[in-house]
């Protein structure tokens, strides 16, 4: 049904008209719901290219992951992919030390979740893991050109990032473009600009799965 831009202008008018709270609660009522997760890449800063990467397996076990969790009320990205990172594998990184990917926000196929992406580096050979045996039954290091079975989810999002089977290939939900993983420098991801709570995108424009 088309409404009349005259009548679309009086429905505004009087939305805009009612107290803030009221229109925080109508807005959320209409708008669509969304879970908001982080999801860490981790690559071991000491493996030579093109690296390694941090998996998980997580029950029922039939394809790795990365760690990644729901956000918790209130809680910044950052701070949220940190804190799941310790949580599934024992891998301690301040939130200062990841850097948002390029696109940082990855829409799952559902509609109903987006994952922030985080990408980090800690040497393997001093980095202890460890798992819970519930919630994550095993992490290890894989050479990334050769991942093991990985999840769907996990599997689709390294390929927006030039990363695994499906390197380079764009879902639907992405805007069309080159995408990869940010540059890897003296064993950190950290941009060379980046101070502790401030971030950049990194850099996108050479063509998906190169590394630098």
């Amino acid at each position: 049904m088309k409404i009349s831009r005259q009548l679309r202008g009086l429905a505004y008018q009087a939305f805009y008209g009612l107290p803030l709270p009221v229109r925080r609660h109508i807005a959320r009522a209409v708008s669509p719901k969304y879970l908001v997760g982080a999801v860490t890449v981790i690559r071991d800063s000491e493996a030579p290219a093109p690296g390694r990467l941090l998996l998980l397996r997580q029950p029922p076990g039939r394809g790795w992951g990365l760690p990644a969790g729901l956000l918790k009320r209130r809680e910044l990205p950052a701070v949220g992919a940190a804190r799941e990172l310790f949580e599934e594998a024992g891998v301690r990184l301040e939130p200062g030390d990841l850097t948002p990917g390029a696109p940082n926000a990855v829409v799952h196929p559902n509609g109903g979740v987006v994952d922030t992406v985080w990408f980090g580096a800690v040497p393997a050979s001093r980095t202890d893991l460890a798992v819970d045996g519930g919630e994550v039954l095993e992490a290890r290091w894989f050479d990334a050109d050769d991942l093991p079975k990985l999840t769907w989810p996990t599997e689709r999002l390294l390929g927006i990032y030039g990363i695994g089977p499906r390197a380079g290939q764009v879902p639907p939900s992405i805007p069309a473009g080159s995408y990869r993983a940010p540059d890897q420098a003296a064993g950190s991801y950290r941009a060379p600009d980046q101070a502790a709570g401030s971030y950049r995108a990194p850099d996108h424009t050479e063509q998906p799965g190169e590394q630098a």
